[in-house]
């Protein structure tokens, strides 16, 4: 609560419940369960003399202090006693006559005061106490005639006192049943603030069905009932019967057609509330009523639409056991929560549509992404392998590739990639900068870093707009190095994570050197090329950096255990690709594009097609 009492959102929309507090012909007090004063309707105010700025923020015996006596036998103050014990079991307290003077405002004096109290507690939705309402009658003219009746008792004038008793027992009586109206109001809307929590917290319409018919319809104080959705495509309506209803009737009222009678089909094809009180005006609205009777056991019914502006999703159906007259504010509150699981219900109709383009979406770019990691040529001196992981996080897609291609002269070209983001537009411009560098490759015969500044210039002409790294390599051999078992292996870096150098004694190392520039941001940056001679049996890695990055562990750590990992793998390239992705990335952060290559030993090779 905050300002001043009764600012209340959510149900009974436009009612003003502070205005309602302030012209309460009878006083009230409010406080918080530390005992400050938190507001005082008029009422009080006039029957105290005080304002509400000398009143409120204070502390509640420093506002009133108790005079000596006041306290009881021990010195404790007895009416704190009350507040105390209504805070702390939940239970409203009511004093006894109670004598407790005030000092009058004006004179300064202290003026004898005889009072019936009662503090009641009002709850949370957690169920404590959150604040303490305190009700104030003045009974002092009744007193102070009693005491003179006793004194001088006289014909007639007991008959005044019986009027002021029965008055005195009518304001006792009203008190207790508004208390209990009152705490019975609290309870509801306790149990509708945890329902909302869990509508909020709700992740398909199937939970949001169950919620709404399970702990919403026993939130409303109803013995049961059913949430109803249309289904166009059907044309019939959708009904979650709560458990409490019995399975029969779940199984019996799951689906009704769009133009039945039966009051959860009908308010929801209608846009109308249906109020059926009884057996009687049940049956009078339709006849198909007795069957609702018979296997629900249900005797009272609202049902309420659920409606998002104009346009009607279903119905909220609630039952009671009892027949029943419901007042307006029942009615308003069944109507009040109809509203707030209808935009529950929104909410998760456009979330279930933002998956579902999200998944077709993830779906095409997936589709297109695998096209293009096809599996490597044939290669007389070398043995290929390759592995592609998507994220474990659901994205599926991205910008991760490799590609191994031959050129005329019979040069392996060697590519590993990795371009910005992780959508249908990461995978549409990994498809453009593979196939375009393809071509520059192909046309120009160049070394790698001749063929990465001419992919440079091209991407710059196309306007390309995203982030990307590479490492393009050539792998050739002459007839001598064909003797020998050794390939050469020549390449460019631009801003990718290095390649990884196996020897077949396991040592390993990064072939280090300062990257280049990554690739379409400046064609007129440097770019170097890089040569080295791999023996028979030698092992390169080409891989992307979800395989060495993540989130917990900086990028050395990850390149290291890549390191590590890899001089003790498997006996075959594709043993060492499954071991690197099951041991690095077994549910990988980010993609992972894996291209291994191993040097075949003279006189190990095989025959091209």
């Amino acid at each position: 609560m905050s300002g001043r009492v009764g600012e209340m959102s959510g149900f009974g929309e436009g009612v003003d419940f502070a205005a309602i507090f302030a012209s309460q012909p009878t006083a009230y007090l409010v406080m918080s369960p530390d005992l400050m004063i938190v507001e005082a309707n008029r009422a009080y105010l006039q029957l105290l003399g005080r304002t509400r700025e000398e009143l409120v923020g204070r502390y509640v015996f420093d506002a009133f202090p108790p005079s000596p006596e006041s306290l009881d036998e021990t010195g404790a103050n007895p009416l704190q006693a009350s507040f105390e014990r209504a805070r702390d079991t939940g239970v409203p307290d009511q004093m006894p006559l109670f004598l407790y003077d005030v000092r009058d405002h004006e004179t300064g004096e202290l003026v004898h005061r005889a009072w019936s109290l009662i503090s009641a507690p009002v709850r949370g939705a957690d169920g404590r106490t959150q604040l303490i309402l305190q009700r104030v009658e003045d009974v002092s003219d009744y007193v102070a005639e009693r005491k003179r009746l006793t004194e001088h008792a006289r014909e007639g004038a007991w008959a005044r006192l019986d009027v002021l008793e029965a008055d005195l027992f009518a304001r006792s009586q009203e008190l207790r049943a508004a208390l209990s109206a009152q705490e019975t109001a609290t309870r509801r809307l306790a149990g509708m603030a945890q329902v909302a929590l869990q509508l909020a917290a709700t992740k398909t319409i199937a939970d949001l069905a169950e919620t709404v018919a399970g702990a919403g319809l026993t939130a409303l104080g109803a013995d049961g009932g059913a949430i109803a959705l249309r289904d166009a495509d059907r044309g019939t309506v959708r009904v979650t019967v709560t458990d409490g209803l019995g399975e029969r009737a779940r199984r019996h009222f799951a689906t009704l057609p769009r133009d039945s009678r039966l009051p959860a089909a009908w308010v929801a094809r209608t846009g109308q509330p249906l109020v059926l009180s009884d057996r009687v005006a049940g049956l009078a609205w339709s006849p198909a009523m007795a069957e609702v009777y018979e296997e629900t056991a249900r005797h009272a019914w609202i049902a309420v639409p659920l409606r998002i502006g104009d346009r009607l999703l279903g119905s909220l159906v609630a039952g009671w056991s009892e027949e029943r007259t419901f007042s307006p504010d029942e009615v308003n509150l069944v109507q009040a929560f109809a509203a707030q699981c209808a935009q529950a219900l929104e909410r998760l109709e456009v979330l279930t549509a933002e998956r579902q383009a999200a998944e077709a979406s993830r779906r095409l770019s997936e589709t297109l992404q695998r096209s293009l990691l096809s599996e490597p040529p044939a290669f007389e001196p070398a043995e290929l392998a390759v592995r592609y992981r998507p994220a474990s996080a659901g994205a599926q897609i991205g910008g991760d590739w490799y590609d191994a291609f031959l050129r005329a002269d019979g040069t392996l070209t060697l590519v590993i990639g990795d371009v910005s983001g992780h959508d249908r537009n990461a995978a549409a411009a990994m498809a453009q900068i593979r196939n375009v560098l393809r071509g520059v490759a192909q046309s120009i015969g160049e070394p790698p870093a001749a063929v990465l500044t001419q992919l440079d210039t091209a991407l710059t002409s196309l306007r390309f707009g995203s982030l990307a790294t590479a490492v393009l390599a050539q792998v050739h051999q002459d007839d001598e190095q064909a003797a020998a078992g050794t390939c050469v292996f020549r390449w460019s870096n631009a801003g990718h994570p290095p390649p990884l150098l196996v020897l077949p004694d396991g040592t390993t190392t990064l072939l280090e050197h300062r990257p280049n520039l990554l690739l379409g941001l400046n064609p007129e940056a440097p770019r170097s090329d890089h040569e080295l001679l791999l023996p028979a049996g030698a092992t390169l890695l080409l891989y992307t950096d979800g395989l060495v990055e993540s989130r917990d562990d900086l990028l050395d750590e990850g390149l290291e255990r890549l390191r590590v990992t890899a001089g003790q793998a498997g006996a075959s390239v594709d043993d060492l690709c499954d071991t690197l992705l099951d041991r690095l990335a077994p549910s990988p952060e980010d993609d992972v594009a894996l291209l291994a290559l191993r040097v075949r030993p003279a006189g190990g090779g095989r025959h091209l097609e």
